[in-house]
């Protein structure tokens, strides 16, 4: 017998206190946990001393404590006892129990007894109950208190599992085996028949609790050899006991080996407190507690699980490339992990804690997937952006190129979702991807304004480039048909930029309302220029006037600058000059985009060229600029109301007025200048009065040639020193002029003489 392998613990103590922790160790030292459903549970119950724990000893090579028959009888087992059976598989545990009618705890004391043989019969798949051969028929026998016991605590279990019960017959006498079971299974039944039974289970058989077997033994004491090989015997009947045809082939309701411990526990529990065992819901509570610690184990690992946490940590700055397929086997080792260890536990409740752990894992994996889901959110947008950028810049259309590089984009993202897709998830990317098409019109569309802006742009400049220039001309002009030169320039130069404008909007995916709305922006934006322009010109009318009026009245028709040598008449130029600065002030009066078929010249003209013609300038009711708006023109249209166009009139006038007396003074002068001769009368007293000096000349001509050399010196010192010049700018001018180059002049015209005397030497 090699007991070498044996490992026992003290499961209960005789006080009914259970060793948790050294049932645990137990289980570990066994590797119990390991066996799934591939285990057994066998029992023995039965009188104190009636040699249980040395049957289990040479049945299943235990190390029991035995009775030292020399010391006499006394009970040796106390509580519960737990072993390895060695050799037999699959592993198989087997339980001593305390016996019965011990004298030790007394006649009354039988507590103990049933908590240990109900602990017993929830546990075990097989039951040995010992009993002496002598007891068979007997009405008092040793053995009829325990098994009225056994079957009294049966019927506590709700639905009891079915038991293998086997009577060993010890100290087997001549009778045969064959002679000796019909009776024992009579008294057996008349046990049954005799015990109160619940309602629910008064017309039950026996059978559909127990599966009855009976063996006997030989006398160990008095035919060791014959009982060691009667043992042997039924020593291999345990081998696969579990197998179909085994001794504990049709078991029920069998815990898996990982949640004995827990079970173990739990039952024992509800014994203590002497409450009905449930089974199938302690079943299920067992299942409960150990699949939810299996689902807390896996979920545990999974979180330190080395490639799930670079993978985690990986995803918060970048893309992991295939990250649905290295998540999702994870997720399948995790999985597998606990359907493995869970398989044999109740199926509703393995399934639903299941369903927990994934939806645990789930959650844990879900913000890296969302942050998956973000980084290629990211990615396909800067792909469509680059690929959308070449394709405009090589000249693709943009409705085209924004039609395939959406649809390539999303083709894009589509296949990365399938390498993101964790098959354990049933997540959905249609939010994202409506996201990432909304990001990727929304780029599209903000590219399209910003081109529409860049073209809108490029035609109002080029309108304002075709209307600013010549709208100024137009307006510096000024003259009667100024505004239907506008209008007609205007007409022209928004027909062709709308035209041009409408042919390359065609290329822009646009509804009608936008294009229409762009289209009439770009005509309003015509009209703003010529209207900008038009107030422009009105704000600095006054400078333009006096402009215009200079140039009028400073220049003749030829554009020469005039000479005012007397023979002008400054009265008509000066009318002509401020009625052309008149007509300007009325053609900035107002806007005339439309033919308002406007009385602004003429009232204009009435009121402050030809004021005589007004009846009475001081009374307001007859004065036409005796008003704040233009008769026919709207508000918005004026530019200048009457008022102001008098107002600014009068500060023309005045400071026009001296260029126009500056032109009298000059005309004036001008007339003086170019009168050299004495009057007349003077001529004639000179005459009269020099008479007597002429005739002295006449007597002497030597005084004649002296006078007509003065002469001719005086004649080439006027011509030299442009005497006639000088003096037209005034006496005292001429004068200062006059001597600050007379005695050069002099020097200069007796050189001249000189040198010409010489010559003729």
């Amino acid at each position: 017998m090699d007991k070498a392998d044996c490992c026992s613990t003290h499961l209960i103590d005789g006080d009914g206190t259970m060793d948790v922790a050294g049932l645990l160790k137990f289980m570990k030292d066994v590797k119990l946990s390991e066996c799934g459903l591939s285990y057994a549970i066998v029992s023995i119950m039965g009188p104190q001393s009636s040699g249980k724990s040395t049957l289990l000893n040479h049945l299943f090579h235990t190390n029991f404590q035995e009775m030292d028959a020399f010391k006499g009888r006394s009970q040796t087992t106390k509580g519960i006892w737990m072993a390895r059976c060695t050799g037999i598989e699959p592993c198989t545990v087997v339980m001593d129990l305390e016996g019965t009618d011990g004298r030790e705890r007394g006649e009354d004391d039988t507590a103990f007894e049933k908590q240990s043989a109900l602990f017993a019969l929830a546990v075990s798949d097989i039951v040995l109950i010992n009993m002496w051969c002598h007891d068979i028929g007997r009405e008092h026998a040793a053995n009829k208190p325990l098994l009225k016991t056994v079957f009294q605590v049966m019927t506590r279990l709700f639905s009891p599992r079915k038991t293998t019960m086997i009577f060993v017959i010890r100290d087997k006498t001549r009778t045969p085996l064959e002679n000796l079971e019909p009776v024992l299974r009579e008294d057996i039944q008349k046990i049954w028949d005799s015990v109160p039974k619940p309602e629910a289970h008064k017309e039950t058989p026996l059978s559909a609790f127990f599966n009855i077997e009976v063996v006997a033994l030989s006398s160990y004491e008095e035919k060791e050899d014959q009982f060691k090989e009667q043992v042997a015997n039924l020593r291999n009947r345990f081998q696969h006991s579990i197998a179909p045809g085994g001794l504990a082939g049709d078991r029920q309701g069998v815990v898996p080996a990982s949640g004995f411990c827990f079970s173990a526990e739990q039952i024992w529990k509800v014994i203590k407190e002497n409450r009905d065992l449930d089974l199938p819901a302690h079943k299920v509570m067992v299942a409960t507690v150990r699949c939810e610690e299996i689902g807390n184990e896996k979920y545990a690992a999974f979180a330190k699980n080395k490639d799930w946490c670079e993978i985690e940590d990986a995803v918060q700055s970048q893309l992991v490339p295939d990250f649905g397929n290295k998540v999702s086997l994870l997720l399948d080792t995790c999985f597998t992990g606990y359907d493995d260890e869970a398989a044999f536990f109740e199926e509703g409740v393995r399934s639903c804690k299941r369903k927990q752990l994934k939806e645990k894992l789930l959650q844990l994996v879900e913000p890296a997937y969302q942050s998956t889901l973000q980084h290629m959110r990211s990615e396909t947008l800067d792909k469509f952006i680059k690929s959308f950028e070449d394709a405009l810049n090589k000249g693709q259309g943009f409705q085209l190129a924004s039609r395939d590089c959406t649809v390539s984009a999303m083709k894009s993202f589509d296949e990365q979702c399938k390498g993101a897709i964790i098959k354990q998830a049933d997540w959905d990317t249609s939010k994202v991807r409506a996201k990432v098409s909304q990001d990727i019109d929304s780029h599209i569309s903000d590219v399209r304004n910003a081109k529409l802006s860049d073209l809108t742009a490029l035609y109002e400049s080029n309108l304002k480039n075709a209307l600013y220039g010549p709208v100024e001309a137009l307006l510096e002009g000024a003259a009667a048909d100024t505004w239907p030169a506008i209008r007609k320039l205007l007409r022209n130069e928004t027909k062709t930029a709308l035209s041009k404008f409408s042919k390359a909007l065609a290329g822009f995916e646009m509804d009608e309302d936008a294009k229409k709305n762009l289209i009439s922006r770009l005509e309003g934006y015509a009209i703003d220029v010529v209207e900008g322009k038009a107030k422009e010109e009105a704000g600095k009318v006054v400078h333009s006037m006096k402009e215009r009026f200079t140039t009028i009245f400073n220049h003749d028709n030829d554009l020469m600058p005039r000479t005012w040598t007397g023979k002008e008449d400054i009265r008509a130029i000066n009318k002509t000059a401020r009625t052309s600065a008149l007509k300007l002030l009325a053609v900035l009066a107002a806007i005339r985009l439309e033919d308002y078929n406007d009385r602004i010249e003429t009232v204009l003209i009435q009121a402050l060229a030809d004021p005589t013609n007004v009846a009475d300038k001081n009374s307001n009711l007859q004065n036409p600029l005796a008003t704040s708006k233009w008769d026919k023109i709207p508000d918005t249209k004026t530019l200048i109301t009457p008022v102001q166009c008098k107002t600014l009139w009068n500060q023309f006038q005045k400071e026009t007025e001296y260029a126009v007396t500056q032109a009298i003074t000059a005309q004036k002068a001008n007339k003086q200048n170019s009168s050299w001769l004495p009057p007349p009368w003077a001529i004639l007293a000179l005459f009269v009065l020099g008479f007597d000096e002429f005739m002295t000349l006449l007597r002497n001509p030597l005084y004649v040639l002296f006078l007509f050399v003065g002469f001719l010196l005086m004649k080439a010192l006027w011509v030299q020193l442009g005497i006639g010049s000088d003096f037209q700018n005034g006496m005292l001018q001429g004068l200062l002029s006059l001597t600050t180059r007379l005695l050069p002049a002099m020097m200069n015209i007796l050189r001249k003489l000189a040198e010409l005397g010489n010559r003729r030497n």
